[in-house]
Formats: structure tokens, C-alpha cells, sequence
């Protein structure tokens, strides 16, 4: 498990944190008013300011498995800030998408970023991708929900279950009555919380020290905690290097940022190409600032506890911070630092259920809910809302009950590297080659996915390299199968149905 004891809070802290989840559930359904079509539900009408979609992305990215754990890298013995590799790759990949793919989603009025594959390739592929997404991001996100919940249940002393219940119930209604709208409006406000709760406690860790900000270089200097590269090409336990993170993180950044609905639905809900690519773009500098300022709390809490509570340096990295939280900040701050903490975990489960909403409806309904009535599709998408918040929450009481609990952000990751990476591939297959047949994407796909798997469960192989493995896999099958058996004549695919919303 996560944690190690209950650590049930103060009535006070309580009370702020279900202010907090009442008053964004309120402020969401406020914002949802007024929606008559699929358009403002799933793409806020493609008017929504540039600065809002900026937020929205970094906050989409930011769960509790990065308020959390990220910290955890930096606290355990021999920690350092080498997860900022990772952060370097994020940075390049996102100035890729930029430049290669964004610019396929503005030449039609997409309404997915799947809608894209089926013109090269196919209604076949387009579901076929769009059910890797919904599969992934449904376990994705299934554990980032696990970790808050278990996070709630040990920090108020409640049921595993109650505490699931609690927070699907809080993001659902939002996202169900608000849509994308709300989704993104209450990112901006969750990252004004989440970061303003990080930088309260490092400025008490500051302030706590005897030594204050100089005794916590001293330590971090001491203890090698500032070390950032690592050169180490293929480690054989796997662990994080400048080349996993320049070429695993830049492709995870590519794949997650250029293939994935998640994030993909956001560019779809700007103006036009030159509001998204500015999203886009900045998104990667802020990610870098806020790791930086994460594994800066875990060296806090190093040089804390070296100085206060030395036992709790045997702490795994997802325990410390929570326990820092409950044991050592005063009442009503802890009750703020975890709302922020949930504020995380409230924006990324919101987009992942509206855009595997909105992914279900468009790609794997295909044209007979494409053309549906406006109404009618509203009404399925907001079924479908509700449906993914459940299967992420049956998600997380799997996990709860299987009792996996280690690591939960290097498997998050690389669960989106796996899915979006073999996705990629096929977008990459698109600006290459241009269109083949549906049967060799589709080969492609599940080749790629085998390939995979098979490394996954016979290697050691750091799952930071999952997304350019399988970028490249399908890639390689479907150029060569292409090769192998070309195709003169391929029809394009479009449908003026898929642009219905």
C-alpha cells in the first residue's frame, strides 16, 4: 500500500476539503449551462482562450500519482532530480507535435484525433485506435484514481470504497453536466490550487529548517540530491537516464500529446491551429518548472525529517509526503494541502472521462451516432461520461483489492507510453506514406502491441521506453507490410459524417 498507518485528519480539514469538492462541483455545473450539442459538450465550441487550454493541459497531466509520488523521487535514499530528464524529453516532444502533427488536426473539422486515421486509413482503423485509447486511458486513469482514493481513505479514516465513491461522484457531476467547458475552466482553478499548495509547503519546510533555505542546500549538496544527468545508455534495473528521457520521454510526450484524445480534444477546442500550437508549446516549459518544484518538496522532506524525525527517512517515496501532510502541517493547512491534492487528481479524471466520452461517440459509434440528432448524442454523451467514471472506479477498487501499490507513477506512464506510442505510430505511417489499407494499420497495431508485450514481460527494459518502442514497431509493420504488399488505389476514406460535431 501507499501508506503505512491511518492517518485520519481533524474535523476542520475535513470540512475544507468537502467545501473544496462541493464548491467545484457547483462552479462546474454552473459553467456547463446553456449546452445543446455535442459541439459545446465535447469541444466548448472551439472558442475557448489559449491561456485556459494552457492550464488545462499541465493540469490534465498533473494527477496525484505527480502531487504525490514525483516528490518520492527526490526523498528516498540516493534521490535526486533525475526525473527532470524525463521533463527535457516532454519539452522536445511536445515542439515535435508542433510541427508534424498538430497541423493534421486543423485541416478538417475534426471531432476526435482519430477522425485523422480513418482518412488514411480507414473506419477500421479509426476504431481500432480509438479502442486502444479507451482501454488505456480507462486503466491509466483507473490507477490514478486508486491512489487518491486510498489517499482520502487513510487521510480521513473512511472505507476504501466510500472514498472512490466520494471522488467519482464529485468529478462526475461536473463533467457530466458541464462537459469540456467546465472541464477546462476548472482545470485553471485546480492548478491555482495544487501549485499554490506545493509552494506553501516548501516555504514551510524553509521556514521550519534551523538553517533555513541554506541548510537545505547544504544538505541537497551533501546527499548529491541536485544531481540531474545520468548517461548510463541501458541500465540493466531500468532506471531513468538522459537517453531514456530525452528519446522515451520526448516520445511519450509526442505520443501523448499528438495521438491521445486526452489532450488531442484540447487544440481541438481552440480557435484555430495558431491558439492550440501556443497551448501546446508553453504546456512543456511549465511541466519542467512544476517536476522541478516537486522533487524540490522531496528534498525538503529529506532534509526535514534528517532534522526532526529521522525514523521516517526508512518511508517509501509515495508515503513521505503524505505523512509530512498529516503529521507535521498545522490544522487547516493540511486540510488545503489536500484539497490540493485532489485538485490534482479532480482535473485529470474529468478530461480522461469526457474525452473517452466523446471518443466512444464519434469513432467507435461511427456514422449511425455521428448523425444522430443533436439532442440524442447529448444524451449519450453524457451516458458515456458516467459510464467511464464508472469503469475507472472499478478500476481502482481492483487495484485496491490486488493490492498494488508500488511505483504507481512509473506504471501510469508507461501504460500511456504503451497505447499512445503504437498510436503514434500509425500517425507517423499517415505523414510518410500517406494512405494504405485498413488491414495493414490494423496488423500493424496489434503487432506493435505484441511487441510490446513481450518486452514488458520478458525484459527489464525501463517503461520509459514503451512509446518509442512501439511508435517504431508499427511504424516498421506498416511500412514494410505496404512494401510487401502495396495497394495502387486507395480510396480516401472520409466521410462528411464524421464532421457532424
Amino acid at each position: 500500500m501507499i501508506f503505512i498507518a491511518s492517518l485520519a485528519i481533524s474535523p476542520v480539514d475535513i470540512g475544507i476539503i468537502a467545501s473544496y469538492l462541493i464548491a467545484t462541483t457547483l462552479f462546474g455545473i454552473w459553467l456547463g449551462r446553456g449546452q445543446h450539442s455535442t459541439s459545446d459538450f465535447f469541444l466548448g465550441s472551439r472558442d475557448l482562450p489559449s491561456w485556459a487550454l494552457l492550464l488545462s493541459i499541465v493540469a490534465t497531466e498533473t494527477s496525484t500519482i505527480t502531487f504525490l509520488s514525483v516528490p518520492g523521487k527526490a526523498f528516498v535514499s540516493g534521490g535526486n532530480f533525475t526525473f527532470l530528464q524525463l521533463a527535457i524529453g516532454y519539452i522536445i516532444g511536445r515542439i515535435a507535435v508542433l510541427t508534424f502533427l498538430l497541423p493534421l488536426y486543423f485541416r478538417h473539422e475534426n471531432s476526435t484525433a482519430y477522425a485523422v486515421l480513418q482518412r488514411n486509413f480507414g473506419t477500421s482503423t479509426r476504431k481500432l485506435a480509438s479502442l486502444f485509447f479507451l482501454v488505456a486511458r480507462t486503466l491509466g486513469d483507473g490507477l490514478r484514481l486508486f491512489l487518491t482514493a486510498l489517499a482520502l481513505q487513510q487521510f480521513v479514516d473512511i472505507p476504501f470504497e466510500v472514498s472512490v465513491l466520494i471522488l467519482a461522484v464529485a468529478t462526475a457531476i461536473y463533467a457530466l453536466f458541464g462537459g469540456v467547458r467546465s472541464v477546462v475552466w476548472n482545470d485553471c482553478v485546480q492548478f491555482a490550487v495544487y501549485m499554490s499548495g506545493a509552494l506553501l509547503v516548501i516555504g514551510l519546510i524553509f521556514w521550519r529548517l534551523p538553517g533555513g533555505f541554506g541548510q537545505y542546500l547544504q544538505f541537497a549538496s551533501d546527499t548529491g540530491r541536485f544531481h540531474l544527468f545520468d548517461l548510463e545508455f541501458l541500465p540493466s534495473d531500468g532506471h531513468l537516464t538522459l537517453w531514456a528521457g530525452i528519446f522515451g520521454g520526448g516520445v511519450l510526450s509526442l505520443a501523448t500529446h499528438g495521438a491521445d484524445q486526452l489532450i488531442v480534444q484540447r487544440y481541438l477546442c481552440a480557435k484555430n491551429q495558431r491558439a492550440a500550437g501556443w497551448a501546446l508549446f508553453w504546456s512543456g516549459p511549465i511541466v519542467f518548472l512544476q517536476f522541478t518544484l516537486f522533487l524540490a518538496i522531496g528534498v525538503g522532506l529529506a532534509c526535514y525529517f534528517t532534522q526532526f524525525d529521522p525514523s521516517k527517512l526508512s518511508l517509501a517515496g509515495d508515503q513521505a509526503f503524505a505523512r509530512f501532510i498529516v503529521d507535521d502541517l498545522p490544522i487547516g493547512v493540511r486540510g488545503i494541502i489536500l484539497a490540493a491534492v485532489f485538485a490534482a487528481a479532480m482535473s485529470t479524471l474529468s478530461s480522461s472521462v469526457n474525452s473517452s466520452a466523446c471518443s466512444l461517440l464519434d469513432d467507435l459509434g461511427g456514422d449511425a451516432w455521428r448523425c444522430l440528432p443533436d439532442a440524442r448524442r447529448l444524451l449519450l454523451g453524457r451516458s458515456f461520461t458516467l459510464l467511464f467514471t464508472t469503469l475507472q472506479a472499478a478500476v481502482a477498487i481492483g487495484a485496491f483489492y490486488f493490492a498494488f501499490g508500488t511505483s504507481v507513477v512509473d506504471k501510469a506512464l508507461a501504460i500511456a507510453g504503451f497505447s499512445a506510442g503504437l498510436l503514434l505510430g500509425l500517425f507517423f505511417v499517415a505523414i510518410v506514406a500517406g494512405r494504405i489499407p485498413s488491414w495493414q494499420a490494423n496488423l500493424a497495431l496489434i503487432c506493435g502491441a505484441a511487441v510490446i508485450l513481450t518486452i514488458k514481460f520478458s525484459t527489464n527494459v525501463s517503461g520509459y521506453w514503451y512509446a518509442p518502442l512501439a511508435a517504431g514497431s508499427t511504424f516498421s509493420v506498416a511500412i514494410l507490410l505496404s512494401k510487401l504488399v502495396p495497394s495502387y488505389a486507395v480510396a480516401p476514406q472520409g466521410t462528411p459524417a464524421e464532421e457532424h460535431s
